[in-house]
This record gives C-alpha cells, sequence and structure tokens, in this order.
C-alpha cells in the first residue's frame, strides 16, 4: 500500500514539473547571429548617431539593387525596442538597397553588397551590417520677426477703449480733433463735448480735471475710455458719462521736448511745444500750444412740432 502511494507522489510530480516547463518564456530568437541559418537572411541594430542610443519604430525597407528589377519592396518591418532588425528569406542577390526612415532622424540609403566568399561558399548567406548610426534632423529657421499692434477699439467691462497713439489724427492739433472722429461722441463748434446726448466729465488719467479738450495736446494722448455708466467708485456727478483720457508714459531721462507745427485752410493753424526735464525722481514739465480756426462756420437745424403725435409745422 505505501508502495502505491509513493508512485501516485512520483507521478503528480512529474506532471507538474513537465507543466512548468511549458509555460516557461522562450526568448526571440529570430535576431540572434547564427541562427535562422537556412535562409538568406539580413541584420543590424539602429542607433543615433550623436547619443549612440537605439531607435525604435524606425522604418526598415529592403529593395533589390540590381537594374531592371526596378523599385519593388522585398520586405519592410520596424525596428525593435532594442533598435534591431532582420530580413529573412531574401533571394539570392548579389546586392540590395536599404532604406532607413525615423522620426527626427535623417532619411538613410545604404547599398548592400553579398559576397559568396565570406560565406565560404554556403548556400545561405547570413549578412550583419552591425550598428546604424542614424544623423539627427536639424533645419536651420530663417529670421522670424514677430510684430503687434493694438486695435483701434477695445472693449472693456464697463467702457469702450479707443487707441489713438498710432492714429494720424494725434499729429498735431488738440484733444478735440481726436474726439471728433469717436463714435457717440459729438462736439459743436465751440468746442464742447457731449456723450449720447449728455454732458460727460472730463477725466486726465482716471482723475477729474479743470482742463478743457483743447489744451490737451493731441500728441500726448495714448487712448481714450469711454464710461457711459460709471461705477459707484466714480463721483455721483458723472451721472452724463464719464471721458477718461490716458497720457503717454514717457521714461526718458533727461531734457526732451516736442514742437508741432501744422497749418491749413481757410486760416487754419496750429502749434504746440512741450519741454520735460527728468532728473532721478524729479519731473519739470512746460506746454504751451496755440491753436487759431478762420473762415465762417455754417450750420442747419430741422425741428418738427407735434401734437397728440401728429406733425402741426416745422420749423
Amino acid at each position: 500500500m505505501k508502495s502505491i502511494f509513493f508512485i501516485l507522489i512520483g507521478v503528480l510530480l512529474y506532471l507538474n514539473a513537465s507543466a512548468q516547463s511549458e509555460d516557461e518564456y522562450q526568448p526571440d530568437q529570430t535576431i540572434v547571429p547564427g541562427l535562422n541559418n537556412n535562409s538568406n537572411s539580413i541584420y543590424g541594430k539602429l542607433t543615433d548617431k550623436k547619443t549612440g542610443k537605439a531607435i525604435e519604430a524606425a522604418s526598415v525597407q529592403i529593395y533589390p539593387a540590381l537594374k531592371g528589377k526596378g523599385d519593388s519592396l522585398l520586405n519592410g518591418m520596424l525596428s525593435r525596442q532594442n533598435g534591431e532588425f532582420r530580413f529573412n528569406k531574401l533571394p539570392r542577390d548579389s546586392s540590395f538597397r536599404l532604406v532607413i526612415s525615423a522620426l527626427g532622424h535623417e532619411t538613410l540609403e545604404q547599398i548592400i553588397t553579398i559576397n559568396n566568399k565570406e560565406h565560404g561558399g554556403q548556400p545561405f548567406f547570413q549578412k550583419d551590417l552591425g550598428n546604424i548610426g542614424l544623423q539627427t534632423y536639424i533645419k536651420q529657421l530663417g529670421e522670424v520677426i514677430v510684430s503687434s499692434s493694438r486695435p483701434a477699439l477695445e472693449m472693456g467691462i464697463d467702457r469702450k477703449i479707443f487707441n489713438v497713439s498710432n492714429s494720424l489724427l494725434a499729429t498735431g492739433g488738440t484733444a478735440v480733433d481726436i474726439m471728433k472722429n469717436i463714435p457717440s461722441v459729438s462736439v459743436d463748434l465751440e468746442g464742447n463735448v457731449e456723450l449720447r446726448n449728455n454732458t460727460p466729465q472730463i477725466f486726465i488719467d482716471g482723475r477729474p480735471t479743470i482742463l478743457t479738450l483743447d489744451q490737451i495736446p493731441a500728441d500726448h494722448i495714448d487712448k481714450i475710455e469711454l464710461i457711459t455708466n460709471p461705477s459707484a467708485k466714480f463721483d455721483a456727478a458723472s451721472s452724463g458719462g464719464i471721458i477718461n483720457i490716458v497720457l503717454k508714459k514717457n521714461k526718458r531721462v533727461g531734457l526732451n521736448g516736442v514742437a508741432t507745427l501744422s497749418g491749413g485752410t481757410p486760416k487754419v493753424f496750429s502749434g504746440n511745444l512741450n519741454l520735460n526735464l527728468r532728473q532721478g525722481k524729479v519731473n519739470f514739465f512746460v506746454s504751451a500750444g496755440h491753436n487759431q480756426s478762420g473762415g465762417n462756420a455754417k450750420g442747419k437745424t430741422e425741428r418738427q412740432n407735434k401734437a397728440d403725435g401728429l406733425i402741426t409745422d416745422y420749423f
């Protein structure tokens, strides 16, 4: 009885060992030199010429190099993770053309010559190309100039912003000349400004001012902000809206100045002189301007008088 028990244990141990040997991992032997010697084979390894690292997933194609056979593809594959590739079952030709292309590297073409003397007259050849280095693809770009400009109109949260620093209207003249070309702003013959048929309050750099528009040179204006519905942070007296004039920020040190002269017809003349002296944190400036306009101004007004929604007469 004991002998039968030991025999059963031996049989079970043998079956378990056989199952484990069948489940063992079999290494890939397709690229090991010396194997598959019953087939014409060409193999090698792709590496980066600069770093020496293997190149994975590179396209490797092989063509016949003899004339008259055209560009018919014999075989193709992607290089493995370690950069190796291998072509088996190739025809018995004397030469082949190898084409290799990889992302970020220059395309390489290589002629492979098969010498029968190297293989000792064996019926099949095994050609080892060794490490094939690929050159990194570098393209020198030309000079790139990036330029940008601010749009003429920008929409803010509570205001419309008109950039006038690069406008031709900002050359000579005063702020009145700029206001005449801003939508929703009307200027009468005396230089009075209305914003949506209401008299707005004039601000300079976010603060109220007692200056009139004809006293502000157009060359000093960077942008104009129209605030039709002022928030609670502004004065309650600005219910008619606010026109905020933002001046240019000039950081030049020393004495500098700008003088402008302009003329027109009939009898239009204007001139501005601005001098600025900056030393450290102290800044002195003086500004003077003259504006003269002649000729006869013409105006026309039309009015309709209505009663109960019906026009009674005209004026």
